[in-house]
């Protein structure tokens, strides 16, 4: 008994020992990553702080200043942000109603076939990006608004359908099965046990998509889809930069109060 005791003393040891020599080889490969990147871009920070360099960005900073406040430009910013502000809202919603729909098969509550496919579909849709989108939807329905807030909604949709998976089946099962063994049917107990533990969560995850959205939105004007991405780059193509300056005050201004208003939704969901 007491040699066994001293060899398995011996070998006790041998896995922390393993978890630390892992740990440094994997350091030791994610420093080599960030060295070897940094070589193959080979980046010329020297010419960041070269005077011609200085002088040429704070001419170009110069021309923002002062930014065009007639009521005339005003007018149009409003009208750009309202509209950049309806894609966001209009592309989220649909990205949650389909992202929910997909979810459910794709937390396997319908087999393991739907799940795979399920799982595929949404990482292609939001493997591509939103510019990506908006290009391809440039071409099937023209330039405006409409191609921005189908490109928002595919986008998001891959997203939500993955995190809303992972609520869902993160979600402990014992309140449903509870429900079942009781005799509550299939849709009834996922009503009434597991979607109502998984929507706060799920609203956090929508107002939170809705911020990106809104910066989203605003840069898909660059492409044609309208807002106040559009209107920044007809003022900068014609090097019109005081116009130019007071669209990005608005995106600022429209992306900050999104913000806020999300924070403070989140919070309340919280409480």
């Amino acid at each position: 008994m007491k040699t066994f005791s001293t060899s398995e003393n011996s070998l006790m040891p041998t896995a922390p020992v393993l978890w630390t020599a892992s740990r440094c080889i994997i350091a030791c490969l994610i420093m080599a990553l960030v060295i070897a990147s940094f070589w193959s871009l080979q980046l010329e920070w020297r010419a960041l702080l070269t005077q011609d360099a200085l002088s040429n960005a704070s001419e170009f900073l110069s021309g923002f200043a002062p930014p065009d406040l007639s009521a005339t430009m005003l007018k149009k910013v409003g009208h750009a942000a309202l509209e950049t502000l309806s894609m966001s809202a209009l592309g989220t919603l649909i990205a949650a109603i389909l992202g929910i729909l997909l979810a459910l098969p794709a937390s396997g509550r319908f087999g393991r076939m739907p799940k795979v496919f399920t799982g595929l579909l949404l990482n292609v849709a939001r493997a591509i990006p939103e510019l990506v989108w908006a290009s391809m939807m440039l071409i099937a329905a023209g330039l405006g608004p409409f191609a921005g807030t189908i490109a928002l909604a595919a986008h998001t949709t891959g997203v939500f359908g993955r995190l809303f998976a992972e609520s869902l089946e993160n979600i402990n099962p014992e309140i449903e099965a509870s429900l079942r063994i009781n005799g509550a049917s299939a849709t009834g107990a996922f009503l009434y046990s597991r979607l109502p533990q998984a929507l706060p969560q799920m609203l956090s995850y929508t107002l939170y998509r809705w911020e990106n959205n809104i910066r989203a939105a605003a840069i898909l004007g660059v492409v044609g889809a309208g807002g106040l991405g559009q209107m920044m780059k007809y003022h900068l193509s014609l090097f019109q930069m005081a116009s130019a300056a007071t669209v990005i005050i608005a995106m600022l201004i429209l992306v900050a109060a999104v913000d806020a208003l999300s924070f403070a939704l989140r919070r309340w969901l919280v409480r």
